[in-house]
Formats: structure tokens, C-alpha cells, sequence
């Protein structure tokens, strides 16, 4: 599928939610990664309660609290880059797409010399996404999870995002999700760099863009206006 590739993006964690799922609306395919400005905790769509260690985390500065549009458990970013991808009308299903864009990343990581494997059937019931793991996600060798994904399907169009843990502060993950995040070799990439190396080893049925598109004003408006439904907390 011709695919439009957007700048990548640092922006506040509602931002990125948003402009997500004002992407999958739009059902034009896109890809772009994207970082955060401040450290965020994302929760799935329908993961509930907040805890009372995420709400104070929030009130006293430590960062931001979002609902993503799709599910899962809750995530801490900030040492990650994320990605989305928006793929109208796929012709397979939910296990297929996971698989197709796993297999993208797997041989990228391949190349950087960190070979990736599927996760299995989830047996953990923490609502830490990082602490589980499932057929949607990639581990390493030594079984820490570097890739978590998620999907949101609208009539037929899916949208894919996920994150790449680079650098977890393990200091916030013990204080909000009571466990010390992934434990992962540094790759010695920055973000930018991995996400150029991910885009030189993009499958043939993405046919990227050769060069980025700007975040335009309909974009921007639409995304805009679902601020308020990606919010938590105050």
C-alpha cells in the first residue's frame, strides 16, 4: 500500500494520543514515530481503576496520565520511541497485521544485533503492559520486553501503535506500576537514529514516501478537538 510517511513528532502525551486516533479516522495510510515532551503513563482504553500513585505522580509534576485509543495495560514513556501505523481495509486480520509489522521490526532489531522473538499466550494479570507479554509483542533473548503493540480497528481500518523501550526510568516504573521495567541492553542508538534504521528496513508493501509530510491543519484541528477524550486526571 502507498504509504505517507509524517515527521516525527515530540509532543505532549494527549498530543500524540489524539493525533492517533485522528489519524485512524482520517483512513489515509500513515506512518510516522513519535516521542513524548514530558514523561507520560498511557493506560488502554479500557483499563480502569486510576491508582491513587498515578493521580499524586501527576498533581506533583511528575508527568502526564492519558488514555490511548487503544487497549492493553498501562505504559511509561519517555525512554521510548513509538510508533503508529494506519492501514485502511488490511486483507487479513488482527494476528496477521500484528505478525506482518513484528516481522519488520524483528529484522530490523536483527541487524542492530538483538534478535527478537514473539512473546506467548499472557499468563501475568498486572496491568503493568511491560510485564506480560503476548503473540502482539517482541522479547529479547533473555525475555524483556522491548516492543509492546496495540490495535484499534474503525469500519475496517486498523490503526497499529506500539512502543519501543530504549531507556526506562526504573525509578518511576517502581513508583507507578510497582515493578522495575524492562531491563534492556542499550543499543546505542538515539531515538532518531533508530527510527532512521527502522525506516531503511521497511517492507516493500508499506511503499513509504521517500521524503516526510508536515502535520497538516485538518489534522491538527481534528486531532484538536479530541484533546479532552485522551485526558486524565485533571
Amino acid at each position: 500500500m502507498a504509504t505517507t510517511l509524517l515527521q516525527g513528532t515530540e509532543l505532549s502525551g494527549v498530543w500524540q494520543m489524539a493525533l492517533d486516533a485522528a489519524l485512524l479516522e482520517q483512513r489515509r495510510p500513515i506512518l510516522r514515530f513519535y516521542r513524548w515532551s514530558r514523561p507520560t503513563l498511557s493506560l488502554g482504553f479500557h483499563q480502569q481503576p486510576l491508582q491513587p500513585a498515578w493521580l499524586q505522580w501527576q498533581r506533583t509534576g511528575g508527568g502526564d496520565l492519558v488514555r490511548r485509543p487503544s487497549g492493553g495495560g498501562a505504559v511509561l514513556h519517555g525512554g521510548d520511541l513509538c510508533y503508529a501505523l494506519v492501514w485502511p481495509d488490511p486483507a487479513c486480520g488482527r494476528l496477521e497485521a500484528y505478525r506482518q509489522v513484528c516481522a519488520w521490526m524483528q529484522r530490523a532489531f536483527a541487524e542492530l544485533g538483538e534478535p527478537l522473538v514473539f512473546g506467548g499466550a499472557a499468563t501475568s494479570t498486572s496491568g503493568d503492559c511491560f510485564a506480560r507479554s503476548t503473540s502482539a509483542d517482541l522479547l529479547t533473548a533473555e525475555g524483556q520486553k522491548r516492543i509492546g503493540s496495540a490495535q484499534r480497528w474503525q469500519r475496517g481500518c486498523l490503526l497499529q501503535h506500539g512502543s519501543i523501550q530504549l531507556n526506562p526510568d526504573r525509578v518511576a516504573w517502581q513508583q507507578l506500576l510497582n515493578g522495575p521495567g524492562p531491563q534492556l541492553p542499550d543499543l546505542g542508538l538515539s531515538p532518531a537514529q533508530l527510527a532512521e534504521h527502522l525506516l531503511s528496513a521497511a517492507p516493500p508493501w508499506l511503499q513509504l514516501t521517500a521524503t516526510e509530510h508536515p502535520l497538516d491543519a485538518e489534522l491538527l484541528a481534528l486531532a484538536g478537538n479530541q484533546l479532552e477524550r485522551y485526558r486524565l486526571g485533571g
